[in-house]
């Protein structure tokens, strides 16, 4: 497998060493483009039809953020785009609207069944990231895949800015879609890795009223009263500062904990939607940031990945969250 990368940002443009007319090794070889960027960046045209002139045979997937990874090196108002030759490994990808679908679940199922199971190593899942519940979408996803196959991806971003978000696939970023690729081939390893980086605050709370992932009340009170409280000044910013401040659920002991982070609020039903379900039953906690843990979380990610890979395979490919 062979990776080439260039980025473009809003201050300087396309880097000087990495602008996509100056690295074109692969250019015609390269099947797959990922390109994540911010919302602006990913909708300029003359940006990704750049990208498409460099490598006219790559198949184009991507989404908007809220920061990009170049390298080393993490930026904001960028676009990035990494392109990927594989020897062996074929990439077939499938989108969907949500609003098509009817609801999350009913998504991740139809586009499992849009997939051909002969061959399947890898799921690649990439989502709209404000108008889905991604438990409920990788529940359906997963379910009617192979347990044999491995599933990664994300939902997309819109900074701090929660307006709308974007997926692309080959043509136009439109909002409201989802985007899964199915990598095929014996020769296909991969290394999944995903670590956390919070510290928790305050009591752990009951969840007494919830809907999926929309959370009503917490002990029997309204929950975005008690989150508010220990927002404090930050409450002000919601649902943008809910980005610093997401919730460690947990449904049995500590060490199941999962961390759920809010899309959106609703101020006349007095609750918060989250990216995940929050179960009745369950128990949750406030987190907040804790930058220098957040980067020994990323690297013991790193290290998690490269296990699950080795290096007996000539195709490679991790994936860290």
């Amino acid at each position: 497998m062979k990776l080439e990368q260039t980025r473009w940002t809003a201050e300087h443009g396309w880097a000087k060493d990495r602008h996509p007319k100056d690295i074109q090794r692969l250019g015609n070889t390269a099947q797959l483009v990922l390109l994540f960027g911010q919302r602006n960046a990913l909708s300029d045209l003359t940006l990704t039809d750049m990208i498409k002139q460099v490598y006219p045979k790559a198949q184009i997937l991507g989404c908007s953020t809220a920061g990009e990874i170049c390298d080393i090196e993490v930026r904001e108002d960028s676009l990035v785009a990494t392109a990927i030759e594989f020897e062996h490994t074929e990439v077939v990808g499938h989108s969907l609207s949500i609003a098509a679908a009817g609801n999350s679940y009913e998504a991740g199922k139809q586009l499992a069944q849009q997939l051909e199971k002969d061959s399947l190593t890898h799921v690649f899942l990439l989502s709209d990231g404000l108008q889905v519940n991604g438990s409920e979408l990788v529940r359906g996803l997963s379910q009617h895949l192979p347990e044999s196959v491995s599933i990664t991806g994300g939902l997309s971003g819109d900074g701090a800015d929660f307006q709308k978000t974007l997926v692309m696939w080959n043509n136009e970023p439109q909002t409201g879609d989802i985007v899964v690729i199915g990598l095929y081939g014996n020769h296909l390893k991969v290394g999944c890795g995903s670590w956390g980086g919070w510290d928790t605050f305050g009591v752990e709370r009951l969840v007494t009223r919830s809907h999926q992932n929309v959370l009503y009340q917490l002990d029997g009170k309204s929950a975005l009263d008690l989150y508010k409280k220990y927002l404090g000044d930050h409450a002000a910013n919601l649902p943008a500062s809910g980005l610093l401040f997401p919730l460690s659920l947990r449904t049995d002991t500590p060490e199941t904990a999962v961390v759920r982070t809010i899309l959106s609020v609703d101020e006349k039903q007095q609750s918060l939607t989250f990216a995940g379900d929050i179960p009745e039953g369950s128990y949750v906690r406030l987190m907040k940031a804790n930058f220098d843990r957040l980067v020994d979380g990323a690297i013991e990610a790193a290290e998690k990945s490269l296990e699950g890979i080795g290096h007996a395979q000539p195709e490679l490919a991790n994936c860290i969250s």
